[in-house]
């Protein structure tokens, strides 16, 4: 029996939002991420490899969740799109034993990381 190559791989990710547009706004702006809207409540979103989900159908629960952490070639061009789009860092870049990342946070209060080699 051959096991799919996707099972047990992190497939989806979804995040509690106050406000779907102001969200897809920051997302689309920050990262160049596209979205396919399902109704008022929910919207799909898509970063060219992995798909997730915005929706407003419970309260934003930034705290005690997984840390969401994105690559990016360039690291301080990442930072500055983050900033641009609204976000706060809370983490500035640093150096660990992989390479570099920083964390910032959304309009929501969610915490997220972008890392590169570099």
């Amino acid at each position: 029996m051959t096991t799919a190559p996707e099972n047990c791989r992190i497939n989806y990710i979804e995040l509690n939002v106050r406000d779907i547009d102001k969200a897809k706004s920051f997302y689309g702006k920050a990262f160049g991420w596209t979205f396919t809207d399902y109704g008022p409540q929910y919207a799909e979103f898509s970063d060219g490899a992995m798909k997730g989900g915005l929706t407003t159908t419970a309260p934003p629960s930034p705290a005690g969740g997984p840390l969401v952490i994105l690559y990016a070639d360039k690291l301080e061009a990442a930072r500055d799109s983050v900033l641009a789009a609204g976000g706060t860092i809370c983490q500035d870049i640093f150096t660990f034993p992989g390479g570099r990342r920083f964390h910032f946070t959304d309009a929501d209060g969610y915490e997220l990381a972008v890392w590169s080699k570099e």
